[in-house]
């Protein structure tokens, strides 16, 4: 049997070029060699303010985003994650051998505290044990995550072992997939590309959007005129045109780049050129599911059903573990 993986995508609003060779393109590319769950983990993205009406669009959006990019239903497993109500079950049962002092150390705990000083709640702090819950729910082997996430698999390796140490051997320690890592700046040139910051090129975006974007992103800050040389090694422009752009091409902007021979508007016009190419395919498949919403659903609720099966079975084991079945 092969191992199995679990991974999750917040429906944030939209699936960005960050979201997609952060992460989703390294879950195309193990969908032939593990058992798969992917998972639109709507629960993990409510400890913000949001319209819940927008909400319910965006959850579809998601889903149809990852089948558009290669998320395959007929090789993997796609589900909504509140559709089984057993991951939230399995975090309360979690909360109460979680030291708070654990939550506390978490580096995203302490980022999110800042972008969301107007509503620190109680998701923020707990939201590594509901990830956890997510992972171990499946009796995951393996997790495939960014160089961001590292810690919180640590985290649900720990919360395993404790749990096994007081109630019995239940839950594996799932491994961690590193795979290549690409990180990816926003447009700003500094952060992490992200909605929240309006640094984003979204995976449908047209045409025009995209230049649109490109034509104003922050360039090699020392290239203020044509004539400037620029260090192509710290132009956010340039990290980008590795993921879109021929061997040829990225020579041809890095030499032009160090030498002035182009200035910053025709290297973005050739990168503009690229992402149009590369994402074009990915906008005419997202118009066929936009059309054919019964689908979508059927998948998911196909996803809902194979998980559901799996999480049952844990959640029986678990509740004989804590003895709460008499």
């Amino acid at each position: 049997m092969r191992e199995r993986i679990f991974s999750g995508i917040q429906p944030s609003g939209v699936i960005h070029i960050g979201n997609y060779h952060g992460a989703i393109k390294n879950w195309v590319k193990l969908i032939d060699e593990y058992e798969c769950i992917f998972c639109v983990v709507d629960y993990h993205a409510i400890t913000v303010q949001y319209s819940t009406e927008e909400f319910r669009g965006r959850i579809l959006e998601a889903a149809k985003t990852l089948i558009v990019v290669g998320i395959d239903p007929e090789r993997c497993t796609l589900f909504v994650q509140s559709r089984v109500p057993e991951h939230t079950e399995l975090t309360w049962i979690f909360n109460a051998v979680t030291p708070v002092s654990d939550l506390k150390r978490m580096t995203q705990y302490k980022d999110k505290r800042q972008q969301s000083a107007d509503n620190i709640n109680t998701g923020l702090l707990t939201y590594p044990i509901l990830m956890a819950s997510d992972i171990l729910l499946y009796k995951t082997n393996a997790v495939p995550v960014g160089e961001d996430q590292v810690q919180h698999l640590e985290f649900t390796r720990e919360l395993a072992r404790r749990f096994n140490s007081r109630f019995g051997s239940t839950f594996p320690e799932p491994k961690t997939l590193l795979g290549e890592t690409v990180r990816i700046k926003g447009l700003d040139g500094n952060a992490k590309m992200s909605k929240s910051l309006n640094n984003y090129i979204a995976l449908m975006e047209g045409k025009d959007e995209i230049w649109n974007k490109l034509r104003v992103a922050v360039t090699d800050p020392a290239r203020k005129r044509k004539t400037d040389p620029g260090n192509p090694f710290i132009c956010n422009i340039f990290s980008l045109h590795k993921l879109f752009s021929s061997d040829d091409e990225i020579n041809t902007v890095e030499n032009g780049c160090k030498t002035a021979g182009i200035g910053c508007i025709e290297c973005k016009q050739i990168l503009s050129k690229n992402m149009n190419i590369a994402l074009s395919p990915f906008r005419e498949k997202k118009k066929e599911l936009d059309n054919n919403r019964d689908y979508v659903l059927d998948v998911l609720e196909e996803g809902r059903k194979f998980c559901s099966a799996i999480a049952s079975e844990t959640m029986k084991e678990v509740r004989e573990k804590i003895g709460v079945i008499y």
